[in-house]
């Protein structure tokens, strides 16, 4: 099969989204498809504060969930990320913060080619480490450990340009009037929504392909 685009929707410190990207891969591999792979902004807490929210508080406040739901809820979701091969290590992931500086930078590596390889150190900080994606030394961390100019990257977190650039994204994403991500969109048209399965994004792949709708 010919090489594909996908375009990801998705926030930084949204808990299903690395799983449905993991799992997006899975299935690329195993259809031994070529992807361009691309990101697109979706805040979930763009008014988060800069010491961010600890998560059992965030979650009591926002979905009103007592302990036993929010358990059962953390139960489900390492359940998934296990079987999708994500870390997510709650014993250092203690809180969610505000992601615009880290999709700031994520847009920013697109130009250098490192755009997926600078969201899969994004999710190893946060998820596996529990680092703070906010933090402006944090992310330029990362970047000098992709050999980014430090300087460079550090302009780029407060670049008008890029604010304008990420706009133009945000804008294309509230064209699918989305309620939640992780969305994926392939060759520009056909929305997939979800953390879905391998097994599911493999078959979806290969109906649309057979539906020349890819």
């Amino acid at each position: 099969m010919s090489a594909i685009k996908i375009e990801v929707i998705h926030d930084i410190v949204c808990s299903w989204c690395p799983i449905g990207y993991a799992n997006l891969q899975r299935a690329l591999r195993k259809l031994a498809i070529t992807a361009d792979i691309y990101f697109l902004p979706y805040e979930l807490n763009p008014d988060m504060g800069a010491m961010g929210e600890e998560i059992d508080a965030h979650l009591e406040r926002r979905y009103q969930w007592n302990e036993l739901t929010r358990q059962r809820y953390r139960n489900h979701l390492l359940t998934a990320a296990k079987l999708a091969g994500v870390c997510i290590d709650f014993t250092k992931r203690s809180h969610y913060y505000n992601s615009n500086k880290a999709h700031y930078l994520l847009h920013w590596c697109e130009s250098h080619s490192k755009q997926q390889a600078m969201n899969e150190l994004l999710i190893d900080a946060y998820f596996k480490h529990g680092l703070d994606i906010s933090n402006t030394q944090v992310l330029l961390d990362l970047a000098e450990s992709l050999d980014l100019d430090r300087p460079q990257a550090e302009q780029a977190l407060s670049s008008n340009e890029i604010q304008q650039q990420l706009l133009i994204k945000k804008q294309r994403v509230q064209q699918f009037e989305l309620s939640s991500v992780p969305a994926f969109i392939f060759n520009e048209h056909s929305l997939v929504s979800g953390s879905n399965s391998a097994d599911y994004f493999e078959q979806t792949i290969l109906d649309l392909t057979t539906n020349n709708t890819i």
